[in-house]
């Protein structure tokens, strides 16, 4: 979407174009990361695609880089990190969808997640993972929903299906995995938003998930990955 059609999109859709606290799409870095992923791309679609890849996999998944502090899920401090669970890296995609004029926003899910590591569920209280963040992109006329959380070399690690992306159809992750073991199960859907609800979240969290959110993004770089290595092998 160039800037002129972008000035031209109706009211209900300016507010996936603007930037917001956490889905910072106005960020120096956000902009450069955002312009040299999808600078090849024709359209928006296939903007949208580069930019899918471009944060599944340059971006690893890091189940232990969680805290309370805003930094934990603004989009730019991801970027900066070069790691983050599912919420900031949602708000990442969605940032860069807007710096290239694509009207882009974050959804949530609760989901049961069959699949994950000892100390990963011990940390969480269990297999329930309240807030799962996923992004959802303006194209062609509709809403069609992206999941960058798990990059592909960490999907490999633990034998699930990596969940791609072609613009067209929902990317949503998978109920098995490639052994046809029971793998995510979505449970309740918590909406979609312009921006992160950052303060209705880090609540939740202390609620439901106190020991996870404690960390305070003190887990080792490569630490999860490494787990997820040892306990699948």
């Amino acid at each position: 979407m160039t800037p002129e059609r972008a000035a031209e999109t109706s009211p209900d859709l300016r507010a996936y174009l603007e930037p917001g606290t956490f889905v910072d799409s106005d960020h120096p870095d956000v902009r450069a990361f955002a312009r040299t992923a999808a600078a090849v791309a024709a359209d928006d679609t296939q903007k949208a695609v580069r930019l899918y890849y471009a944060v599944r996999d340059g971006i690893p998944y890091d189940a232990y880089y969680v805290g309370e502090e805003p930094r934990f899920f603004r989009a730019s401090d991801c970027l900066r990190a070069g790691r983050g669970f599912c919420i900031p890296k949602a708000a990442l995609l969605a940032a860069a969808g807007r710096a290239v004029g694509i009207p882009t926003r974050v959804g949530y899910a609760d989901v049961r997640n069959h699949l994950t590591t000892r100390k990963l569920l011990e940390l969480v209280g269990g297999d329930l993972f309240t807030w799962h963040g996923l992004t959802e992109f303006y194209l062609d006329g509709r809403w069609v929903k992206a999941t960058p959380a798990f990059n592909l070399s960490l999907c490999e690690r633990f034998g699930v299906h990596p969940l791609e992306f072609d613009g067209r159809h929902d990317s949503l992750f998978h109920e098995y995995d490639r052994a046809g073991r029971r793998h995510m199960e979505y449970v309740t859907q918590r909406g979609h938003y312009a921006d992160v609800p950052y303060e209705t979240i880090v609540a939740q969290f202390r609620e439901a998930h106190p020991r996870w959110l404690a960390l305070g993004g003190h887990g080792r770089r490569d630490e999860f990955a490494a787990e997820a290595a040892a306990e699948a092998g």
